[in-house]
């Protein structure tokens, strides 16, 4: 343990400069304006700052693109919260409860809720990295495709919670979302299916024109269907962020959700998407009020948020432990490492401490500075709200357009997103949730991808699903998951009954 807080020491002392402290703070801000737009992931952002990184010194390399993750992970949630179109995909679930926020004049709480949840989240995920990295590695390593599986079936239990009385609506879309991943090549054969001789299927459907579709433009969409020109309503916005004691009050979730999120970032191919959902239905469960959450639940926004970030410190875990990327960000700076001779793994902590602790270090500094970024740029970021909407939803549609085509420079994905539009109007005309659709396109190609690598792994047999202890604890969880809420149920009829 000692070792450990002489390394770290060494870390803060190495970003004492300048230099490295500009470029810390450059990589959030890009990271936070990135993740803000539209269709740029926050592996996309990294990947465009690469190239600038060939001729820098390793280490400032590594911590300037840290900064980059960092920030875009939180730059998602400002235009979920504002305008309900989630910048990155884990921030659609930040717009369950944020967007209401905002719409019922609470828009500086939601951002205040989302930017302290993603610091604290972060940070949890940071201490988690440093002092479990190598146990929670040799953890993860240990999965096994039935383990996968297992997990994303425990994923899709929380269409309960986001169906709310109305499960069998949430069940139907997530049926949907399900089956939007069986067009396009199988992951595992590269047989075609379902695309009809058209080569823009070949790939099946990108997923940020589903997301840009189904949030942004089925709310545009049907705010339009809505909109009278005579009526001219102001809107009263909260400008000021809220004091540190409100905060307190979710402090337990924070704490949850950031735990939750470092965990499901350590296993490879999961990400802060799958981590984001899974938090959100754990506070739903856990609170005094589920009714609230997709109506402007605080507890939501601070689930989203922490979760979210606190799988950025689970991510680089198996990445800098073991040289195994667990998002497709980690992929990118497995990337960087290289380009530098430096091989990820154990390795990387006998041969080059110096640069792994200072890492760390730069982890810390950089959710300081991303706090202070949002504190400051909070009042000019909800005003978003207050545009008048005659410029407000044609910024919405040219930014949805843009978002979509931004990803690949591809018309098709433009013709998706309208396509997704439409279909999220429809789903809100008549009452249909679309987090569940987003869940469902998350979670099919992981599972079907684990399905099939089964009976790979098993030499045959589809023994994994029933005799590994792992598969069959988090297949009881699922069971547990969705049992609970109709225990519930039917333990207030008898009360009702009795009364």
């Amino acid at each position: 343990m000692g070792e450990i807080f002489s390394y770290l020491g060494a870390g803060f002392a190495n970003l004492l400069n300048v230099t490295t402290l500009l470029l810390v703070l450059m990589g959030v801000c890009v990271g936070i304006l990135g993740g803000a737009i539209p269709g740029i992931s926050p592996s996309m952002a990294v990947a465009l700052l690469l190239p600038m990184t060939y001729k820098m010194d390793p280490t400032q390399a590594i911590i300037m693109l840290m900064g980059i993750y960092i920030g875009a992970n939180y730059g998602g949630s400002i235009t979920a919260v504002s305008i309900n179109t989630p910048g990155t995909p884990s921030a659609a679930v930040t717009a369950f409860d944020g967007y209401p926020m905002a719409k019922s004049g609470r828009a500086g709480e939601a951002m205040g809720i989302s930017l302290w949840a993603s610091t604290f989240g972060g940070l949890i995920g940071t201490l988690i990295l440093i002092f479990f990295s190598i146990p929670l590695a040799s953890v993860a390593i240990r999965f096994w495709p039935s383990e996968y599986f297992a997990l994303c079936i425990m994923g899709l239990t929380t269409v309960a919670t986001l169906g709310g009385k109305e499960w069998q609506k949430a069940l139907s879309m997530v049926l949907f979302g399900l089956m939007l991943n069986t067009i396009g090549k199988d992951p595992m054969y590269s047989i075609n299916r379902f695309i009809w001789g058209s080569t823009a299927l070949y790939d099946g459907i990108p997923m940020v024109p589903i997301l840009i579709g189904l949030f942004a433009l089925g709310e545009l969409f049907s705010n339009l269907e809505k909109y009278d020109p005579k009526e001219v309503k102001f809107e009263k916005v909260s400008y000021k962020l809220p004091k540190m004691s409100y905060y307190w009050k979710l402090k337990w979730s924070i704490l949850r959700s950031g735990l939750l999120g470092c965990v499901i970032g350590v296993f490879p191919g999961a990400g802060g998407t799958i981590a984001s959902f899974l938090a959100y239905d754990v506070e739903k469960r856990f609170s005094k009020e589920p009714e609230q959450f997709g109506h402007g639940a605080p507890a939501g926004v601070a689930a989203a948020e922490a979760s979210n970030s606190g799988s950025v410190g689970g991510a680089m875990v198996p990445l800098l432990s073991l040289g195994i990327p667990g998002s497709s960000t980690a992929a990118v700076l497995i990337g960087a490492l290289m380009i530098h001779n430096l091989t990820p793994g154990p390795e990387l902590f006998t041969k080059n401490p110096e640069l792994v602790y200072t890492l760390f270090a730069s982890m810390f500094v950089a959710h300081v500075i991303m706090a202070a970024v949002g504190v400051l740029g909070s009042n000019l970021w909800v005003r978003v709200t207050s545009i008048p909407k005659t410029i407000l939803y044609p910024l919405i549609f040219v930014f949805s357009i843009l978002g979509s085509y931004a990803v690949e420079k591809n018309i098709v994905h433009v013709v998706f997103c309208l396509i997704f539009g439409l279909i999220g109007w429809m789903l809100k005309k008549y009452k249909y949730p679309a987090a569940p659709v987003v869940l469902g396109v998350v979670l099919g190609k992981l599972m079907e991808t684990n399905f099939s690598q089964i009976p790979v792994v098993g030499k045959g047999s589809w023994a994994g699903l029933y005799n590994r202890p792992l598969t069959i604890v988090l297949f009881l969880i699922s069971i547990a998951a969705i049992a609970w809420p109709m225990i519930q149920e039917r333990l207030q009829k008898r009360k009702a009954n009795k009364a």
